[in-house]
């Protein structure tokens, strides 16, 4: 099967099988635990795909589907270790899982993203040769960073009243939590849709190409288009910051993933940039809108009636969480840890 067919067969099918796993659960378990459990994993099957390059020695010699089983597993087993220390440190041993310790968790994919691709995961992938102990020291710099940062920019005391809420745990930074989190996926748009252009027009200048100037540029783009793009959204046009996160970010990410991951490029490959760039972003958009109205029209079959909006934003929690917390993760393994077998055979590497 040659692509397009092939990665929107995939799509698909990992969708149906998403959409199936999100079934199992209520909202509240859903909203809790599941997202919790997603935002550990997800930061390590970056590194492995990114960093590791879905390669490593380890497991470099096996032949699908063993090596994405290898992947996985090596995959959620670290997973579990770091979400048992996040949940003990981040979110005193509290169960079910409180709101500080999950929005701590998705931003942690925030600056996994952030280190393994604007910065190529320097400096340890150019002081450390193995790529595997490169990943993992690059992952406990993420963490490690993500917790400084969780501590200087989000504070939940707005939360204050609530029976989980514990003075001792909020972190008391300078922003609403649920705005700093709106804000940080936001920028992380951007980066994105620097990959459409294939990072022109940075491509340009040698000098610009070269970590940490690079990955230095591209964050100060990502902040100062998220911050403009946030400003429109929220403060200009008076959306609710999760319903602005739910309809233009999110939408946007899921569809670059699968038109660059699950696609592999292809839609727009003859042209040239920038207006392969342009033709890119627009068709992410247009996907990944539809395809999150499709998610939205499937919620109350899926797991039940969702209140949408401000308090307590369930619907869009609950479109996020599908979107990039289940189906996002489910495709990634599939294109990268296991190379769409069986749809495609596998290559040698």
């Amino acid at each position: 099967m040659k692509q397009p067919a092939l990665g929107i067969v995939a799509t698909v099918l990992i969708m149906a099988v998403s959409l199936g796993v999100i079934s199992l659960f209520d909202f509240p378990t859903f909203g809790s635990w599941v997202i919790f459990v997603m935002a550990a994993i997800i930061p390590m099957e970056i590194v492995i795909g990114v960093t590791w390059g879905a390669n490593p020695g380890f497991v470099s010699s096996h032949s699908q589907p063993l090596k994405g089983i290898l992947l996985v597993l090596v995959n959620i087993a670290v997973g579990v270790i770091v979400g048992g220390i996040c949940h003990a440190i981040v979110g005193g041993s509290i169960a079910p899982p409180i709101p500080i310790l999950v929005l701590f968790g998705i931003v942690s994919v925030v600056v996994t993203f952030w280190m393994a691709i604007m910065f190529g995961g320097w400096p340890f992938t150019s002081m450390i040769k193995s790529p595997v102990g490169a990943g993992l020291a690059m992952l406990a710099a993420v963490y490690i960073i993500n917790y400084l940062l969780f501590r200087l920019f989000f504070d939940f005391s707005f939360m204050a009243g609530a029976p989980w809420y514990q003075a001792s745990l909020d972190p008391h930074g300078m922003f609403n939590g649920v705005n700093a989190q709106v804000f940080y996926v936001t920028a992380l748009t951007f980066l994105f849709v620097m990959l459409h252009f294939d990072l022109w027009p940075f491509t340009s200048s040698p000098a610009v190409m070269k970590q940490p100037v690079l990955g230095i540029v591209w964050t100060l783009l990502a902040l100062a288009l998220g911050a403009v793009a946030y400003y429109i959204g929220v403060n200009a046009m008076g959306m609710d910051p999760m319903i602005f996160l739910t309809s233009g970010p999110i939408p946007f990410i899921f569809g670059t993933i699968v038109l660059l991951n699950m696609l592999h490029n292809s839609l727009f490959a003859r042209f040239t940039q920038p207006l392969k760039g342009i033709l890119n972003c627009v068709a992410a958009l247009v996907i990944g809108v539809l395809l999150a109205k499709m998610y939205g029209a499937l919620a109350t079959t899926v797991t039940g009636v969702l209140k949408p909006g401000p308090p307590t934003n369930d619907f869009e929690i609950w479109l996020a969480t599908a979107l990039l917390g289940i189906t996002f993760p489910f495709l990634i393994f599939f294109a990268e840890f296991f190379k769409m077998w069986p749809l495609q055979k596998s290559k040698p590497e």
